[in-house]
Parts: C-alpha cells; structure tokens; sequence
C-alpha cells in the first residue's frame, strides 16, 4: 500500500469517526430511561421501551465500531496495516476504504462467519 492510499484510510477513518461520535451522542440521549411518572398510555410507554432498547444497541455498536476505527488509526502507520491478520494477504485498499477498521480480508472474513476459522 502506497503513501497516498494510506493518508486516504486516514482521512476514512477520520471522518467516519466524527459521524460516529455524533451517533453516540444521540443514541446516548434517546437510551435514557422511560420515566414512569410520564403521562403517557401504556402501549405509548411500551413503544419508548421498545425504542430505547433499539437505541442501546446502536450505541453499543457504535461505541465497538468507534474503538476498532481508533485501534486502526493508531496502526495506521505500521507496517502490519492492511493484511489479514488470518492468512498475511493484503487487504484490497477499496475493502479498507469501506471499513477500514477490517483486520480481516474478505475470503477470511467469510470463512470465520462460517466457521471454518
């Protein structure tokens, strides 16, 4: 991987980063908790419930996402970054660009979802 697509990845990364930072915020203001003293009906507070557990997941994805974006970033500038940690290959740069936070290549990637890893 050259200089240029690595400063790119960066760039990715960055960026992806900052939308997720705006994510956890909102999830994190929408997963508060339903307050039973609120005047609404009961299928109303149900739906909150519902919505609310939705809203913790995406934060807790989004958090997990954000730290493998922050491992990568840090990484960046080794020179392990961008081959699969299962069979050393390179990573192809528009996989990276996609998810740069992968650490895996695509054939290893659905061999482990499979279970054959």
């Amino acid at each position: 991987m050259n200089p240029d697509q690595k400063q790119e990845i960066k760039q990715a990364i960055i960026g992806k980063m900052k939308a997720l930072k705006k994510n956890v915020e909102t999830f994190g203001d929408l997963s508060k908790p339903v307050s039973p003293d609120n005047a609404i009906g009961r299928l109303t507070r149900m739906e909150a419930i519902n919505s609310r557990s939705i809203n913790e997941a995406s934060l807790a994805k989004s958090k997990l996402t954000l730290k493998a974006l922050k491992k990568a970033l840090d990484s960046i500038e080794t020179p392990d970054f961008g081959f699969c940690l299962n069979c050393d290959e390179p990573i192809p740069h528009k996989r990276l660009m996609i998810m740069p936070e992968a650490s895996l290549c695509v054939g290893c990637a659905e061999k482990l979802s499979t279970g054959e890893i």
